[in-house]
């Protein structure tokens, strides 16, 4: 297979999961427990197929245009694609379809469930990676913002903000990340430099969903 990039593009993409269906022979990738692509393996455990979830109408047109795009293989064949593993289909093109196919099963989902499949704050911030998590604080999704620096029985700012007035997935929604609200939510022990870091870890983790 020409696309050897595939299998960690993939897994570095957040919640990711990975597993080998035996009777299929397909490593597929999932999200939330849902497949979005999947790489489907010959007897000899060699690629034959890329298979992805894609928006019908994009298929349509690909398929129209590439020799190399096919519709989905024992698949639903209005809802997915499969990639020729060898064939002339350019690398950023397949990259930006493996993009879209996880965007679409994620959307799938709830908006409350795909905050918790993230394991992200609606602000971005990665709740495992905090280290008051699971000890103070259970995690903003978890106890719907009302995190332990808000004000008592309140949701934070930005919880309030995003999620129960504009009712968006998380800020990445809204066009103004990141907004006074972000910078009114200050973490006082942070120097200058370390907010400003921490901004644009959240609006990076954000900007890869």
């Amino acid at each position: 297979m020409r696309y050897h990039w595939l299998d960690d593009y993939l897994l570095h993409k957040r919640s990711v999961t990975k597993d080998l269906q035996p009777v299929w022979n397909w490593v597929r990738y999932q999200i939330g427990g849902k497949m979005f692509a999947a790489v489907c393996l010959d007897p000899e455990n060699q690629p034959y197929y890329i298979n992805l979830k894609v928006d019908p109408a994009e298929g349509e047109f690909l398929q129209s245009q590439y020799a190399d795009i096919l519709p989905g293989y024992y698949s639903d064949k209005h809802n997915w694609i499969s990639v020729k593993p060898d064939g002339m289909v350019p690398d950023d093109l397949l990259m930006d379809l493996l993009d879209k196919a996880y965007r679409l099963m994620l959307r799938g989902f709830s908006k409350k469930r795909q905050r918790e499949i993230l394991h992200l704050t609606c602000c971005g911030t990665a709740c495992t990676a905090c280290g008051i998590y699971q000890k103070e604080c259970p995690g903003c999704n978890a106890c719907q913002g009302k995190v332990f620096h808000a004000s008592e029985g309140k949701a934070c700012p930005i919880y309030a903000c995003s999620v129960q007035k504009h009712r968006y997935v998380n800020c990445a929604d809204c066009r103004e990340l990141p907004c006074a609200i972000w910078r009114a939510t200050r973490d006082p022990q942070l120097s200058d430099e370390e907010f400003e870091s921490s901004i644009r870890t959240r609006v990076q983790n954000l900007k890869e969903l």
